[in-house]
């Protein structure tokens, strides 16, 4: 077991289109990605890149849904799902209660259909994801897609939703809370059912996406280490001086910090794998999959997916 940061090598998968934000493996060994014109995207294990279709919006989360489809959390159209092989989309969920959704994010799929996925804002879209973080208008939300298509809202209030994965029994599943760096737990079974706990918190940095690998685990991505800038302005700026910062140009806003770490927990919340790459070669790390000892990165920023071995002695 590692508890102390390890500096793997890195691998770049290049893709045709920028802002490949998550990854997902099938029984195949094919990489699936979606890319921020819309594009998603197969990767085979010779590293043919093939584009297989396009939903109209902004595929963020991806997922295996059974035989010859893929699950996608569009951040503008909600959840979709995709053909594997024909590109075909169609769309599963758009509203949550008659008002429809304007940042669906990452979602998990349980054995029995149910699809668990995140809501990261109700006031600010994809395009404006700095502003949720920064005003922290605390309106994220995990929600469930029952598989009788029933919708239910299983916590609110969080500090911008995030990643989504289930344990490897179901029997809690998980959402990353970005702003509060932390990964907030939802016990499903046993004893604990219906209790909120903290699968981990005090992350070093700022989690997007999460997933459970091959290997059990929750890996959780680390896009940007604490920015102090940003933490002042959440902790002692009015509301006011928050929105302004937002609006400010692009060049003079705080920026995410380059860095590639991605960590892994396990059902204790004990820390087993702490992966640290250099970060001149990718970076601002959104999506991780781990799949047979391979660890799988996506980047929002990055034309292109990665893979890291994990380390012998981390094995």
């Amino acid at each position: 077991m590692t508890t102390s940061p390890t500096t793997p090598r890195l691998r770049r998968i290049e893709v045709p289109a920028m802002g490949a934000e998550d990854v997902v493996i099938d029984t195949e060994g094919n990489a699936w990605t979606g890319t921020e014109e819309g594009s998603v995207w197969r990767i085979r294990p010779d590293g043919t890149v093939t584009c297989v279709g396009n939903t109209g919006g902004r595929p963020l989360g991806i997922e295996l849904y059974g035989p010859d489809r893929l699950l996608v959390a569009d951040a503008r159209l909600g959840l979709l799902t995709m053909s594997a092989t024909t590109g075909v989309v169609e769309r599963l969920l758009t509203e949550v209660d008659g008002t429809r959704m304007v940042f669906c994010n990452n979602a998990a799929v349980a054995v029995n259909g149910d699809i668990w996925f995140s809501d990261s804002s109700t006031v600010y879209s994809i395009d404006r994801w700095k502003a949720d973080f920064v005003e922290d208008t605390r309106t994220g939300r995990l929600l469930c897609r029952r598989a009788d298509g029933t919708v239910e809202v299983h916590l609110d209030g969080l500090a911008f939703a995030n990643g989504v994965a289930l344990s490897a029994d179901e029997s809690y599943v998980c959402v990353a809370e970005t702003a509060r760096r932390t990964v907030v737990r939802v016990w499903l079974t046993g004893e604990r059912a219906g209790a909120t706990d903290l699968l981990t918190s005090d992350l070093p940095g700022y989690p997007d996406n999460i997933s459970r690998g091959s290997d059990g685990l929750i890996w959780v991505t680390v896009a940007s280490p604490l920015d102090p800038v940003v933490e002042l302005l959440r902790a002692r700026a009015p509301l006011f001086v928050r929105k302004a910062v937002t609006r400010l140009p692009e060049v003079l806003q705080p920026r995410p910090k380059q860095t590639v770490r991605v960590q892994a927990f396990d059902d204790e919340g004990r820390l087993v794998h702490d992966l640290d790459a250099d970060a001149g070669e990718y970076h601002m790390v959104t999506g991780v999959r781990e799949h047979e000892g391979q660890v799988w990165l996506g980047s929002l920023d990055e034309s292109a997916l990665a893979v890291l071995s994990l380390p012998v002695e981390s094995v």
